[in-house]
């Protein structure tokens, strides 16, 4: 039996915990040093769709001609995608916009969506968007447009207040591009529609289309034979210019279950053209060419991302991938979005499978709570090097809202760890570490020699 001291003591530090936990752990110190220590980690954010400054997407017609503005801001968030955004008049003023725009936002005030993003508007403009008065807001997007008249804000707020070092880009309105417009992008293949590529027919646009990449090169595709060969050269092109891993986002479009369908059966259906090919003919096809990228992805050293969660709902979680990954040791998987809602079942594949990592990219902006509750879930199952995370937006602000969002959610997550006596602080500061940064350099090995911000990095001239 203890004795009464200790029993005492024991008593003590657990009412000690149980009254830390019951207060809101980022008030409290512990949680400060750990988002501290995430703060100063230069980031490596494993999943955005930043187009160079000259082409970004969200730029309206003013009276002052194109800008970006407070509505760029918000329509390229996700907040519309749950929510009502009232669209933007053509060559309008501001305060048309506004007048009704304002109370867009009243039925969304909990939802990440719309949370997320205030972390960009408090820390990059000083302004509270839950109480924003009228002329707060015609001065917010007054300097909005008043810092994309160059490049030199963007950079500013993604590499020193965002503190990210590299980011690896997903062109998905031009695949099979390859170019590096920032210091801070590496590239990544996405290999959505060559996944879809049963003829020429399919592809709406000729920058994603391994028929038209053929043509420009003076090779032919008159066969499932030669379209793999095809498919090779868009590999080792890719690979040439320093892409970094692939990514497939066919969980918007179809189910996430994979059959293991012959080359003899691909073959049969190659060719067809759309009106002439069956549901069932499109997904054989579909359903080879998935297991034959992740043959390619093994070959060439190309970790590959899958979209899994949020999409369609009714074929994405990720459990439905789990014969692919089994008979494909060699592929390297990474699961997206941690495949939310289903963060356990993310969590059982990769314990399970060494070759699988979770990648909690776009995760807070879903659910702040879930993300939470997620770190916490997978760190008891999974490894720490096999954790990433990624800010999934368009531009600079949201870049911003979504890095620092996930870096309180990693740090109230290991806080709670700490307080609860579950884990040394020195031990959660090498793991936020690892999941901010570490881990997508280990993963992805290429990026070591594009690193440009660390004091190693300049020493070397890189």
């Amino acid at each position: 039996m203890l004795h009464p001291r200790i029993m005492l003591t024991v008593c003590g530090m657990f009412m000690l915990n149980a009254a830390l936990l019951a207060q809101d752990v980022k008030s409290t110190k512990t949680y400060q040093r750990i988002k501290g220590n995430l703060d100063a980690v230069p980031a490596i954010d494993t999943h955005e769709h930043l187009r160079a400054f000259d082409r970004l997407s969200t730029r309206v017609e003013t009276v002052d001609g194109q800008a970006m503005n407070l509505f760029s801001i918000w329509t390229g968030s996700y907040f519309p995608w749950i929510n009502p955004l009232t669209p933007w008049p053509a060559g309008a003023q501001f305060d048309v916009w506004w007048e009704s725009a304002q109370h867009d936002f009243e039925n969304a005030r909990a939802t990440s969506f719309y949370r997320s993003m205030l972390p960009a508007f408090k820390d990059l403009y000083g302004v509270d968007f839950d109480t924003i008065t009228s002329d707060q807001a015609r001065h917010l997007n007054a300097q909005i447009t008043e810092n994309y008249q160059h490049d030199e804000w963007l950079h500013d707020v993604i590499t020193n207040k965002a503190n990210i070092e590299l980011m690896l880009v997903d062109k998905y309105w031009n695949r099979l591009n390859f170019d590096r417009e920032y210091k801070f992008s590496a590239p990544v293949l996405n290999v959505t529609e060559i996944i879809q590529g049963s003829h020429a027919e399919v592809f709406k646009s000729d920058n994603d289309s391994p028929f038209a990449f053929a043509a420009n090169r003076n090779m032919t595709i008159d066969s499932l034979d030669e379209y793999l060969a095809v498919v090779e050269t868009i590999f080792q092109t890719a690979v040439a210019a320093d892409a970094i891993c692939l990514k497939s986002t066919q969980a918007y479009q179809r189910s996430l279950t994979y059959e293991q369908v012959s080359k003899e059966r691909a073959d049969e259906v190659f060719g067809k053209p759309p009106v002439a090919m069956s549901r069932s003919e499109q997904r054989d096809f579909e359903d080879f060419m998935f297991w034959h990228i992740c043959q390619l992805s093994a070959k060439y050293e190309l970790p590959f991302q899958v979209h899994t969660g949020q999409a369609r709902v009714q074929g994405s979680n990720p459990i439905l991938l789990v014969d692919v990954i089994e008979s494909n040791p060699q592929t390297k998987f990474i699961l997206f979005h941690g495949g939310y809602p289903w963060v356990g079942e993310t969590a059982v594949i990769a314990m399970r499978h060494k070759n699988v990592w979770i990648d909690s990219c776009w995760l807070p902006t879903l659910s702040y709570t879930t993300a939470k509750r997620a770190y916490g879930e997978w760190l008891e199952a999974v490894p720490s090097d096999r954790i990433l995370w990624g800010a999934d937006t368009v531009h600079a602000e949201g870049i911003y809202a979504m890095t620092e969002f996930t870096r309180r959610c990693v740090a109230e997550a290991l806080a709670e760890k700490v307080v609860r006596g579950e884990l040394l602080e020195v031990h959660a500061n090498r793991i936020g570490r690892q999941i901010m940064r570490d881990n997508a350099l280990k993963l992805f090995p290429k990026l070591n020699r594009m690193l440009w911000k660390t004091p190693e990095a300049q020493r070397r001239g890189t």
